[in-house]
Parts: structure tokens; C-alpha cells; sequence
């Protein structure tokens, strides 16, 4: 990935961009991601701080870190409450939920993490019916 890749919240009050090579873009099944996005498991593409920049709306970015967590936080947009893009408490890596981009980032998720925390629940999304649009109502038995 050599090409700036632009992002966003929901309600566009906060904006991004990001380029270089990114470190890894993998999905993550912890306990605490699955907490803030609500999911199974987080998507995320962890890059260079260096090469990441707010374009719009930093002073709408609230944090959160957990008090017990040496490596996680959180940041979300403070007006519509997505999740934003974090700094490791280490200053070493930038974390990007991937589903905050706004292009595609000509890269693919090359690993699992935290396999062994993943929702027990969890099913391969292939085995799931796939619809592209809201599914028709099941017939009343």
C-alpha cells in the first residue's frame, strides 16, 4: 500500500488519511474488541504513527483505556460514538478499524488473533446465507 487512504466516522465530523506499508491487518477476537465494536471480532490495520494524520475533527476524538491494559485503548468520535483510529499506549503503532475506511486499502486480513477468546457464538461467515439486501420476512406459521 504506497497510496494516501482516507477514512471517517459516521457522522463525517472526523476525518483521516493513512498511507505506507502497513505492519499487519488482521482480526482480532479479544475480549476488549469484541466489547467496543460490538462484533465478533475487531478488523483492524495497524501502521506507522508516522504515517497517519487527522484531516478534520481531532478535537471530536474521545479515548478510553482501560486501566489494566498495558497495549489497548479505544477512541471513538464523541458526537455519533464510531470508532476511531488509536495510538498504542506504547506510541509504537497506529491501530485502524478497517471499517472506518472509506476506500479500499488494496489489502486483505492475513491472520487471527486472540483465536482462543473468540465469542462462542462465532460462525464462519461462507456457512451464513448471503442476501444483498434485508432478507424477506419469514412466512407467519
Amino acid at each position: 500500500m504506497s497510496k494516501s487512504i482516507k477514512g471517517s466516522c459516521l457522522c463525517q465530523a472526523v476525518t483521516y488519511q493513512f498511507h505506507g506499508p502497513e505492519y499487519v491487518f488482521q482480526y482480532c477476537h479479544c475480549s476488549r474488541c469484541r466489547k467496543f465494536t460490538g462484533s465478533a471480532h475487531a478488523s483492524n490495520l495497524i501502521i506507522d504513527p508516522k504515517n497517519f494524520e487527522w484531516l478534520s475533527g481531532e478535537d471530536m476524538v474521545g479515548r478510553f483505556e482501560p486501566a489494566e491494559a498495558r497495549h489497548f485503548a479505544t477512541c471513538f468520535c464523541r458526537q455519533c460514538g464510531s470508532s476511531l483510529p488509536w495510538l498504542s499506549q506504547s506510541g509504537a503503532a497506529m491501530i485502524i478499524p478497517a471499517g472506518t475506511l472509506d476506500e479500499d486499502p488494496g489489502t486483505k486480513p492475513t491472520q487471527n488473533i486472540f483465536w482462543g477468546s473468540r465469542a462462542s457464538w462465532r460462525e464462519e461467515v461462507a456457512s451464513l446465507p448471503h442476501h444483498d439486501e434485508l432478507p424477506p420476512r419469514p412466512a407467519s406459521q
